[in-house]
């Protein structure tokens, strides 16, 4: 959309072909959505907090339907600005499924469409294996629009989003088991930040069943029953996979056309978003990187600027901040601990862990991380990550420090504001011990 909004705001001619709804994942069903439930999941810690601040509350009541309702209506809203936003810069809008039919040509609607280049940002869907039962089971699409509220779940993965809905769950009232064949979640984060977030979701009670793997749904009077590889059963009203997403490319091109794919079939491109067919580009989680919408955004940007200048784009995914919604949040910019290893740099490690100022009050036992990694060399600092209430927000500050490659010297002279939990970030003197 951004492509498009832009590229026909310089005067071109643009078509927009789309057959779910305008905004794409983000805004229909993915982080919109379910930043709208994490805030609501919020309001039970809230709740149970504000007693230690002097504040006694009637026993309060979740309407699920109520919350739907509201983010539909959302929803729906933002939907209708896209629609204006691409409608105002002159973009024709194609409400069908496209199929590219050439390298100049796509059809929708039976009806064929010549273009000078083509774009392909066609997203990812959820992804779930084929096993006895697994018919049973939901993904992400489908619990933005649940009728009823499951008491409890199963949720089974170990990436961003079987953790913030882990949480969301919990903290709206289910009972939560995660189940993840692997030792510990959030592979490829920092090794400190997935302990810790473990830690700190075992307190809230989601059961953690780790090096386990699903074999087999059955329903048994309306219950879900997962039985895991080590022959342990979880009963709970629904079983939510989210295990990944594959790029949404199915039937998108004839096969005589020779787009090249990668095997898990994510679009290979150059450094200018070029597939093996000249004419036709691709960006987005479709081609496999990183599958953050601020990502796509920028990479349609720097594809426009490739097209009026004829320039290499020059895309770089190094310190791009990412930021997992759970109950603490989880935020993360430059090199984990062990990147830095791999990498064979001489670096040092500052951290931090503490209790919330808040929770002296409330009795919370909920704990900050913080954590900084410092190249020895020059002193830049090249990772930080941290594990604690609005970690994004912290860190997307900090991501702006280190893509001006500031040093841990610059964070030491910075003055805190006191008392906050990011003041934390400026006043760590002195280096882990190896």
């Amino acid at each position: 959309m951004r492509a498009a909004r832009m590229w026909a705001a310089e005067g071109h001619r643009v078509a927009v072909a789309e057959d779910t709804h305008w905004g794409g994942t983000c805004v229909n069903v993915g982080c919109v959505p379910k930043k709208l439930f994490v805030f609501a999941s919020h309001y039970s810690h809230d709740f149970e907090d504000a007693r230690g601040y002097g504040w006694d509350l009637a026993r309060p009541s979740f309407d699920w339907s109520r919350l739907i309702e509201n983010k539909n209506r959302e929803i729906e809203r933002l939907n209708g600005i896209y629609e204006q936003l691409l409608g105002d810069a002159g973009v024709s809008m194609i409400n069908a499924r496209a199929k590219i039919v050439g390298p100049n040509q796509v059809e929708a609607n039976d009806k064929t469409y010549s273009s000078e280049r083509i774009l392909i940002a066609t997203g990812g869907e959820p992804f779930i294996p084929q096993f006895p039962g697994s018919h049973l089971a939901i993904s992400s699409d489908e619990a933005f629009f649940l009728d009823r509220f499951p008491e409890s779940v199963v949720m089974v993965g170990g990436g961003f989003i079987a953790l913030e809905f882990a949480c969301i769950f919990n903290g709206l009232g289910a009972k939560v088991d995660l189940v993840y064949r692997n030792d510990l979640f959030l592979r490829g984060f920092d090794l400190d930040l997935r302990t810790k977030l473990a830690d700190e979701m075992q307190k809230q009670g989601i059961g953690l069943h780790f090096q386990e793997e699903v074999v087999s749904i059955q329903e048994e009077g309306g219950i879900k029953c997962a039985t895991l590889n080590s022959g342990q059963v979880l009963s709970a009203d629904q079983v939510f996979y989210a295990t990944g997403r594959t790029p949404r490319t199915n039937d998108l091109w004839p096969e005589d056309m020779l787009l090249e794919t990668q095997n898990n079939g994510a679009i290979i491109v150059n450094q200018n978003f070029q597939t093996s067919v000249p004419s036709v580009y691709a960006l987005g989680d479709v081609v496999g990187n990183m599958a953050l919408t601020p990502v796509a955004i920028a990479e349609a940007m720097a594809l426009l600027e490739h097209l009026r200048t004829g320039e290499d784009a020059n895309f770089t995914y190094d310190n791009i901040p990412a930021a997992v919604f759970t109950n603490p949040n989880l935020a993360t910019v430059g090199l984990a601990e062990h990147q830095a290893k791999e990498a064979g740099i001489d670096f040092q490690v500052f951290e931090t862990g503490f209790r919330h100022l808040r929770h002296t009050l409330t009795g919370r036992d909920e704990r900050v991380y913080m954590k900084l990694i410092v190249n020895s060399a020059d002193d830049r600092v090249i990772g930080a990550h941290m594990l604690g209430p609005e970690a994004g927000e912290v860190i997307q500050s900090v991501a702006i420090a280190i893509k001006c490659k500031a040093t841990k010297a610059v964070f030491d002279q910075t003055i805190g504001i006191h008392p906050t939990m990011a003041e934390e970030l400026v006043t760590m003197r002195t280096p882990r011990s190896a």
